[in-house]
């Protein structure tokens, strides 16, 4: 490659990503919102999942976490970590949070967004100069800026950012198509896609259809379709993701043991509003953010009209971006996008793959040089045509329209700008600039409309630092456990702020998690899958809680178990409606005095079941106590409203509800009593749990932990005991925990690097491949970079 193309080839790739990075964080800064302004962007899944989960990863890299890559000790009261890793933490770029503080995990999480948004626009623009002619370099970067300042990046990526993998993956599992139909790279191929697989299967799977289309077009273009090449790249694609099979089959059956989200059925969107979001500055969150720098369309467009370009070349690109727009309504095909399943939230998360194809048929109508006039007034005809179809839609801005409009006459006049000098220069100073200003615009539109919208949560601060550090102080696992308490910061308050509670939120949180916690008087919110704190004497005896934050610091408790202790020989307990009762199976001893006549006793602790109200709650002169409730989207947590100090005095309550009256005395002597069984001694490890038992025990040793499945104990198999893991009592207690799936998963992993090697094998027996650029089984190989034909001129 001559120096100079050298040279206009790397200053693409750092171009695109340098102008995806400003517009992302131009857009942050002109909305004020963190870390250029006051405003926070701690919003839904990010705030819940996605800060604690890099937070717990930071402690994994450190060596601080309680637990392991297989087992989390810390959230849940000990739950599976291997389908989470490979849901949110298996990026290449996750470990990258390790180099900064603890306490700037949230900047930590924003700069490996950016970055992964600067990395999708340098590999759709390596991509797109893989494709087509050198040409003018600084085009290449723009459409791959483009590509990654796609409104489903700005709107939903930034704040689902294991998802901005897929945006990466689409462009480089195109590059692996084309590799297979030029038969070329079989080794680095499968491993590309391996990649993109481990790093977010979900929208690895959906770039990956994207791809295949992509491949099937070019090879009915470049007139090299041959069943031997779709083989070829079904064989790729296969060892790719057998060798990411280890993560992938434990996060599939992961969610198999989750528990059931809401089941929706698939509803499209209306016309005019899917239409508007093409539009820069608009937000929705059941429209498909398909925004896409004018230029892209305008070029798509345009590709349609131009007489220079072959007509299959041009129906077979327009059809496929019609085709992938269209099959995001249509339910079957919505269905296919989306693992056959209707995801609970944003239902049009395939949306960066339409992006990507608008960005392909843009560059391939530019592979045959700028366009004339009449294909250019076509184009933007086709753009008018659009913009006029969304006018009755309620998304549209203002905003909308003046930068949409701005942005198409400032393309257009800099494709009709002579390509040479000064000239040149403009035209892309009004190109970039369209791209820079719709981008930094929609970005801050979104930021403000989700603060609006959707549920947000403090920014880490000072208050956090200062709990995190107390719940670190009081810590004593595995002699008990620290609970990082009530009012909580997020969804995942154990792994964010420390200490080893019940509180998890997770798209893998056991069925079997919810049910026990339920039935013990546990509250949630979205349908069971994000589980709260629960502060309750019992149950904090029960799990071995001795320290939880309450009231503003770290209260500690001796009236606890450890976590492993004897019950006598008997069937195991079984629940019922009631969660004082269920408590006391659980514990077995009445600990609970009844009401009477809707007052407890003097001297015992007051506390109100009431799920499904939504009130305010005051016993006497109490402080109030607020209750969340409504299944199945809530459930409001057996709350405590304080001691009974007054004879007869009944509660204010905001609805129906069950009252229970804890005896601490009555629970003290219980304790004591299991205590004497328990374990004498209990280690714990990164993926299980040893205790010795007292001497000629007999019955059932349980532990303080879930019966998830994956649970292997020696000498005998694990039983349920109410939910809870047990084992028959015989000296000691030896289980280990191997996520389901994890063998099944190593297996077909190694079957793929078998494969792998017999394809090396294959391929060095079969002589060196195709030089680049020549064709392949008798197929032309397409335009290349430094090739005279349809090179576009420059400017």
């Amino acid at each position: 490659m001559p120096k100079t193309t050298r040279s206009h080839t790397t200053r693409s790739y750092l171009l695109a990503a340098v102008l995806s990075a400003v517009a992302v964080c131009g857009g942050d800064a002109v909305a004020r919102v963190f870390p250029f302004g006051p405003r926070h962007r701690a919003v839904n899944d990010l705030a819940n999942q996605f800060v604690p989960f890099h937070a717990h990863l930071w402690d994994l890299l450190r060596g601080r976490a309680d637990g392991g890559l297989l087992l989390d000790w810390q959230g849940g009261w000990g739950t599976s970590f291997l389908p989470d890793y490979g849901t949110y933490l298996s990026s290449p770029f996750a470990p990258l949070v390790a180099l900064f503080p603890r306490g700037d995990i949230e900047y930590a999480v924003y700069a490996v967004t950016v970055l992964k948004t600067a990395v999708a626009a340098a590999a759709m623009t390596f991509l797109l100069r893989r494709l087509g002619p050198a040409g003018v370099w600084w085009w290449a970067s723009v459409l791959g800026a483009a590509y990654a300042l796609c409104g489903w990046s700005l709107a939903e990526g930034t704040y689902n950012p294991m998802w901005l993998d897929g945006l990466i993956a689409f462009p480089l599992l195109c590059l692996v198509g084309e590799w297979a139909r030029e038969g070329r790279r079989p080794l680095l191929g499968p491993l590309v896609v391996a990649v993109c697989w481990f790093a977010n299967f979900y929208t690895a799977y959906m770039a990956t259809l994207g791809a295949a289309l992509v491949l099937l077009v070019r090879l009915a273009v470049t007139d090299s379709f041959r069943w031997r090449t779709l083989l070829r790249a079904a064989l790729t694609t296969a060892l790719g993701v057998g060798l990411a099979a280890p993560v992938l089959v434990p996060v599939l059956l992961g969610s198999r043991h989750a528990y059931p989200g809401v089941v929706r059925d698939f509803a499209p969107a209306a016309g005019p509003d899917v239409l508007a979001r093409l539009l820069p500055v608009t937000y929705s969150f059941a429209t498909p953010a398909a925004f896409v720098c004018t230029a892209v369309p305008l070029l798509a467009g345009a590709l349609l009209f131009r007489r220079d370009a072959p007509g299959r070349e041009r129906w077979l690109w327009g059809g496929l971006c019609a085709a992938v727009a269209m099959s995001m309504q249509w339910g079957p095909t919505h269905l296919v996008w989306h693992v056959f399943a209707t995801p609970n939230g944003s239902p049009y998360r395939q949306t960066f793959v339409l992006s990507g194809v608008l960005v392909l048929a843009a560059w391939t109508g530019l592979a045959h040089g700028p366009p004339d006039r009449r294909s250019l007034l076509g184009g933007a005809a086709v753009v008018l045509a659009l913009t006029a179809g969304a006018l009755p839609s309620a998304l549209l801005t203002p905003w909308a329209l003046l930068l949409a409009g701005a942005g198409l006459a400032a393309v257009a006049g800099a494709l009709l700008l002579p390509r040479r000098g000064r000239y040149g220069l403009l035209a892309a100073l009004l190109v970039t600039g369209t791209l820079l200003g719709q981008a930094a615009a929609t970005t801050a539109y979104a930021d403000r409309e989700r603060l609006a919208r959707l549920d947000d949560y403090p920014p880490w601060g000072a208050e956090h630092e200062r709990r995190a550090a107390a719940l670190a102080g009081a810590d004593g696992w595995p002699a008990y456990r620290t609970d990082a308490g009530l009012p909580r910061v997020a969804g995942n308050d154990p792994l964010l702020l420390g200490g080893q509670g019940a509180a998890y939120y997770s798209s893998h949180t056991p069925a079997v998690l919810t049910e026990t916690l339920a039935a013990l008087g546990g509250g949630w919110t979205s349908r069971g899958r994000n589980l709260l704190s629960l502060d309750n004497p019992v149950t904090d005896a029960l799990f071995g809680v001795g320290a939880r934050w309450r009231g503003g610091e770290v209260v500690r408790t001796d009236v606890r178990l450890p976590l492993v202790t004897v019950r006598p020989p008997g069937p195991p307990p079984v629940y019922g409606p009631s969660p004082f009762r269920n408590q006391e199976l659980l514990l077995g001893a009445r600990v609970y005095a009844s009401p009477h006549a809707g007052a407890c006793p003097v001297g015992t602790e007051v506390f109100l079941w009431a799920p499904d109200t939504t009130g305010t709650a005051r016993l006497g002169e109490g402080a109030p106590v607020r209750l969340l409730g409504g299944t199945p989207k809530r459930r409001a947590a057996l709350t405590s409203l304080g001691f009974q100090r007054v004879p007869g005095l009944r509660p204010d309550l905001p609805g129906p509800g069950e009252l229970g009256c804890l005896d601490h005395d009555r629970l003290r002597t219980a304790v004591t009593a299991l205590r004497a069984r328990a374990a004498t001694s209990v280690r714990v490890t990164p993926d299980g749990i040893r205790a010795t038992l007292p001497p000629g025990a007999t019955g059932t040793a349980v532990v303080a932990a879930p019966r998830i499945a994956g649970w292997h104990c020696e000498g005998a198999d694990p039983v349920p005991y109410a939910g809870l893991l047990a084992v028959p009592a015989r000296g000691e207690v030896s289980c280990t925990f191997r996520p389901p799936g994890l063998r099944a998963g190593l297996a077909a992993g190694t079957a793929a690097v078998l494969g792998l090697l017999g394809v090396a094998v294959g391929s060095v027996r079969g002589g060196r491949p195709p030089r680049p650029g020549a064709p392949a089984e008798g197929g032309a190989a397409g335009p290349r970079e430094g090739s005279p034909r349809g090179r576009p001129q420059g400017g």
